[in-house]
């Protein structure tokens, strides 16, 4: 009796011996992702809800590029991967941490090898950013959520207008010069040059834009730089904090893993001792 005494106490102390300090941390780490995670999963459905998706799923089948489906599919995979790293962390569970394992490190391979074929296959990168754009904005009214993205890319962002031109607007029913509507031979309000002593923004400046014959004056209301061109000089001038932030999301994710091997080495090894 006293030797299963001893040795049950042994049992117990060496369970014990699981890094506490890895284990919480990566619990916290898990966590915080979750929380981002569950946020964007409940702005694109909430989006999706506001658009009737739900109670029209017919429309599933015309989607093409769709702000809120990105952010349901990213908050999804975040949520549920960081969920199995939080149970798995607390649980002691092998299983998941796992699991969670594999998953970060595909994610990973994917993320290098995408940025590899970008940067070997440039050209073609290029060209299909372009024509993803271009179908931007012909289905600019079509959908709010792109709409809001495109205004918010051309206001905001990179302060453009079209893709590598303000004239590419005419490729849009309402603003082609053919069209029966108050903005046609126009392009959106946001392809406007800001102007702060207005208290209220001018939606209707980009009026008859590509009717006027005056470059000079049509440079000075609004932005005739394509976002293509504008994109890449925007890369140019932030490439040191744009690399910055990917190695930082890179050492995250190996950091990720290595915890997720080291917490599962600590129990297997404890386990082993439990046999004994």
């Amino acid at each position: 009796m006293p030797n299963k005494r001893r040795y049950g106490y042994r049992s117990r102390r060496d369970r014990t011996e699981v890094s506490c300090c890895i284990k919480y941390l990566m619990f916290g780490f898990n966590v915080m992702f979750w929380m981002i995670g569950l946020l964007l999963l409940a702005i694109g459905l909430w989006a999706w809800s506001e658009k009737d998706v739900f109670e029209n799923v017919t429309r599933l089948t015309n989607i093409h590029l769709d702000p809120a489906l990105l952010f349901i599919v990213v908050g999804m995979a975040m949520f549920s991967m960081s969920f199995t790293g939080c149970v798995g962390a607390l649980r002691e569970n092998t299983c998941l941490l796992l699991f969670f394992m594999i998953s970060l490190a595909a994610i990973f391979i994917l993320e290098l090898l995408i940025g590899i074929l970008g940067f070997v296959y440039k050209d073609w990168v290029r060209d299909s950013i372009q024509s993803q754009v271009r179908e931007m904005i012909i289905k600019y009214r079509d959908d709010l959520d792109l709409k809001n993205l495109v205004d918010w890319v051309q206001q905001d962002w990179l302060n453009c207008c079209g893709v590598q031109g303000y004239k590419d607007w005419e490729s849009n029913i309402y603003f082609n010069c053919s069209s029966p509507g108050v903005e046609a031979c126009g392009v959106p309000f946001s392809c406007c040059k800001p102007k702060y002593d207005e208290e209220l923004i001018n939606r209707h400046c980009g009026f008859e834009m590509m009717k006027s014959d005056h470059d000079f004056d049509r440079a000075t209301r609004i932005n005739t730089l394509g976002c293509i061109p504008a994109g890449e000089k925007w890369l140019e001038v932030n490439l040191i904090p744009v690399a910055g932030v990917a190695v930082g999301v890179a050492l995250l994710q190996i950091l990720g893993i290595c915890f997720a091997q080291n917490l599962r080495s600590d129990i297997h090894s404890q386990r082993a001792k439990w046999t004994l």
